[in-house]
């Protein structure tokens, strides 16, 4: 099968690149061809299809002119539509799967695959079919479905996007526009959820989804066969983005009451600074970790934390730490509650309340060696259940199949 994979993104920047390109070599381990679409940048991996790849700058990383240059292709990016419609000519491929698509090659991409009668799906990875500023929060931090009404001046009005005027506007522009002439459901055949949670909320806010809607958790590609788990290191591990809806400033103030454990804090992001100048005595901070160096953190940690207070999606935090054999200690929000299992698999505890995680720490803390042993076996178990690469690549090629054969 001959299979383009578009993503704004051909470099790792986050969780959904992490998807994206773990999609691209399984499929390709398995003997399909994949054509990737994305934006230029110098970031960007090598490939082979770079000469279709659109010409777009990072807008946060541009001056207020580029900005506003570039606002008619923040919303329909014509370039993008041009640019797809000849590698589709050139290349002809049998089924699309995208990604992250808007404000970058946007919505124009949509009218060319459906031209050329391309099999189209499109995963999940955030909010932002639904809600201008992504996450279902508002400028505050807090969350927010006032966009249920599909009236997304809300997103303006609250100034959803990090509490910024102008960027709030033009996510209700683009989420209004694309709503009113190019809505995604009339053009993608099938929306892989990556968490139940995801696509109930999706439903809730437009019952359109129900009847092209599939559920597929994240994967990771490497999970162990066998679990050895030591207990020799007792510190507990957060790693992931440092930011307010990730809940670190609970959990600092959770752990402050629990001397006798270590915290370490791996990652990066707008509260790296802020976590460097003002933590406990018994907090680590590690900046940015990553491939082996970060699988030994996690594989040696006794819990980690997922704290956030967000709609949090399908953290691949959580499945990479279950693979490893780590148990987890979750805030009983979005797609989280689904992947841990109560005392077997970690704990789940009330989000944003620093006490009850402070409450939820002790018990796990207290634990014996060998039911922490059984636990590590347990949380190895469930991913291999539902996060392996085998289970993914099957469940994802009967879509792509089905779609295909609807679509003859």
């Amino acid at each position: 099968m001959k299979i383009l994979q578009l993503n704004k993104y051909f470099y790792q920047k986050g969780g959904a690149e992490t998807v994206f390109f773990n999609t691209i070599s399984t499929l390709e381990n398995r003997g399909h061809q994949v054509i990737p679409f994305a934006l230029k940048n110098k970031k960007n991996k090598f490939s082979e299809y770079a000469s279709y790849f659109v010409d777009y700058p990072e807008l946060s990383e541009s001056n207020i002119w580029t900005k506003i240059t570039n606002i008619p292709a923040f919303i329909y990016n014509r370039q993008a539509a041009k640019q797809l419609e000849r590698l589709i000519l050139d290349k002809k491929p049998d089924i699309a799967h995208i990604h992250l698509l808007f404000n970058s090659l946007s919505v124009s991409i949509l009218p060319v695959l459906q031209k050329y009668r391309i099999p189209t799906v499109m995963t999940v990875h955030d909010y932002r079919l639904i809600c201008p500023a992504y996450t279902l929060t508002n400028g505050k931090g807090k969350i927010c479905e006032l966009c249920k009404d599909r009236h997304f001046i809300h997103c303006t009005l609250n100034r959803c996007s990090n509490g910024n005027l102008t960027n709030s506007m033009l996510l209700s522009l683009e989420n209004s526009f694309r709503s009113c002439f190019y809505e995604p459901l009339n053009y993608i055949d099938k929306f892989i959820f990556v968490s139940k949670f995801a696509q109930k909320k999706h439903i809730e806010f437009n019952p359109g989804y129900a009847p092209k809607a599939v559920q597929l958790y994240n994967f990771t590609p490497d999970i162990p066969t066998r679990i050895n788990k030591k207990i020799n290191h007792r510190y507990l591990l957060y790693f992931g983005r440092l930011s307010n809806e990730k809940g670190i400033n609970s959990l600092l103030e959770a752990i402050r009451d629990i001397p006798e454990i270590d915290l370490k804090i791996i990652g990066r992001g707008p509260l790296s600074k802020e976590i460097g100048n003002n933590y406990p005595k018994n907090v680590s901070f590690l900046g940015f970790k990553e491939g082996q160096e970060l699988k030994e953190y996690v594989k040696n940690a006794l819990f980690t934390i997922v704290p956030s207070e967000w709609y949090e999606n399908n953290p691949l935090s959580i499945i990479e730490s279950l693979s490893l054999g780590t148990p987890v200690i979750g805030s009983n929000i979005g797609g989280i509650p689904e992947l841990i299992q109560d005392e077997k698999t970690g704990f789940t505890f009330t989000m944003g309340s620093p006490a009850d995680l402070t409450k939820t720490i002790r018990k796990a803390i207290a634990i014996p060696e060998e039911k922490l042993y059984e636990m590590s076996i347990a949380c190895n178990k469930f991913a291999q259940q539902h996060f392996s690469a085998d289970k993914h690549f099957n469940y994802l090629i009967s879509i792509y199949q089905s779609i295909l054969k609807a679509s003859k």
